[in-house]
């Protein structure tokens, strides 16, 4: 009879640690989830703002179709793109094509004193802010979870319960990691 006890107890203790662990690793991936939909929501805010700013820039700018034209592009592919590589390529892209209408910007004295240009600025800038925050709690999201899938032991009971490592929103293209040279 002790030995049918001590058999049972085993059991209900296995079995008690495997649902602590799965709802340890749910909980980890729906932080994630939720992270990476903080991400988006400024994403989409941001991607809202950048016709605006177009629009506001072409007016005084018109003869800078190529740049106009470029940003639009950008963000009509960071709008379409999926997944998290594909959404961070296509934002870097976009953000070095935001970075470059305000290079064009800096050549008209009157659009940069525009206070619809100012206030739209202001609010990109804003937003970028936002971004940048969010990344970095999606990826501290990532660190976490992906620390926790690969720990001994839950690793390897991890991939029966079809959980799998996510991916960082890292920046890949080289030139987007430099720092911008400034000079006066």
């Amino acid at each position: 009879m002790i030995p049918l006890i001590i058999l049972v107890v085993v059991v209900v203790v296995i079995g008690l640690w495997l649902v602590g662990m799965y709802n340890g690793l749910v909980r980890l991936k729906n932080q994630l989830k939720n992270a990476w939909a903080q991400i988006d929501v400024q994403l989409k805010r941001r991607h809202d703002l950048i016709p605006n700013l177009v629009e506001t820039v072409k007016g005084y700018a018109g003869h800078e179709k190529t740049t106009l034209q470029n940003v639009v592009e950008a963000r009509t592919k960071a709008v379409s793109a999926q997944g998290v590589e594909a959404q961070a390529q296509a934002e870097g892209e976009l953000s070095s094509a935001l970075g470059r209408l305000m290079v064009v910007v800096e050549q008209y004295p009157d659009l940069k004193a525009n206070q619809n240009f100012l206030a739209l600025q202001e609010e990109l800038t804003s937003t970028e802010n936002r971004i940048s925050f969010s990344r970095q709690h999606y990826n501290d999201s990532v660190m976490t979870y992906n620390t926790r899938l690969q720990s001994f032991p839950v690793n390897v009971f991890a991939g029966m319960f079809g959980f799998s490592a996510e991916a960082f929103f890292e920046i890949e293209d080289a030139a987007q990691r430099e720092v911008p040279k400034v000079q006066f």
